[in-house]
């Protein structure tokens, strides 16, 4: 009787690991098609699922924080591909995955997220991709990279002294000692 259960038990773990590494064969091979920089972002994905299945397997962190965990990295990982495919560029903004209850982690006043619309920059930082159905539906933003910010805020600057209202967005920084300028004669 424990000769049979032992032999179901290996053939059981046989089956279990070689589906393990068929699918990361798969996941792989489907990061093939990409050019350097997605396939690190997406190997950075893998990454932090081990980081997140090793912690679940130490007993370090709740079922629900592994499940939400878990389920934005499918997403990051799909909009990701997405975004690599449409593009057909080997290049990756920034991105941020968030709950509907977490938007308030990006923003100081959160957006409600039925205004959302695909494309919109939020408050000058980020832009809206689109939402991702992965257990929970996330909604994922590209940071926008510093040019693109100040490009916006020169936009909203613009936009406030045209229709009248006077916005500041000064920088308070100490004022520096400015040296006199040299005047030579020839």
């Amino acid at each position: 009787m424990s000769n049979s259960r032992l032999i179901r038990l290996a053939v059981i773990g046989s089956l279990l690991l070689s589906t393990a590494f068929s699918a990361a064969a798969q996941m792989a091979k489907e990061d093939d098609q990409f050019g350097p920089v997605v396939r690190t972002y997406l190997g950075y994905l893998r990454n932090e699922q081990e980081v997140v299945d090793d912690r679940a397997s130490r007993r370090e962190v709740s079922p629900t924080y592994y499940r939400r965990n878990s389920n934005r990295i499918r997403a990051l990982r799909q909009m990701a591909i997405q975004i690599a495919r449409d593009s057909r560029n080997d290049y990756l903004p920034e991105l941020e995955a968030v709950a509907g209850d977490e938007l308030g982690l990006l923003f100081e006043r959160p957006p409600r997220s039925q205004t959302l619309r695909i494309g919109e920059v939020v408050q000058t930082t980020f832009r809206y991709l689109g939402s991702v159905r992965s257990g929970d539906t996330f909604f994922i933003f590209a940071r926008l990279n510093p040019y693109e910010q100040a490009d916006m805020m020169q936009r909203v600057n613009l936009s406030n002294s045209a229709a009248g209202s006077t916005v500041s967005n000064r920088v308070l920084t100490p004022s520096a000692p400015v040296r006199a300028r040299r005047v030579s004669t020839p």
